[in-house]
């Protein structure tokens, strides 16, 4: 049998914004998403603009080590 290697993998996407040093801010946290990508056609790290619910605006988010 063939070794499978997973093409398609879970990543989480964490704001790039500084919303857990933001003391103006009543909430305080990081905004974190899970999502797949496949490896063959994205090789390099991803970034999405998302909604990050503490900065209550849309924010780069990027890829992180697990």
């Amino acid at each position: 049998m063939a070794k499978n290697k997973d093409v398609r993998v879970t990543i989480t996407l964490e704001c790039t914004n500084n919303c857990a040093q933001n003391n103006e801010k009543k909430k305080l946290g990081v905004s974190r998403y899970t999502t797949q990508k496949n490896r063959r056609n994205t090789p390099t790290r991803l970034e999405l603009k998302k909604f990050c619910s503490y900065c209550n605006k849309h924010t780069i988010h990027k890829e992180i080590k697990k």
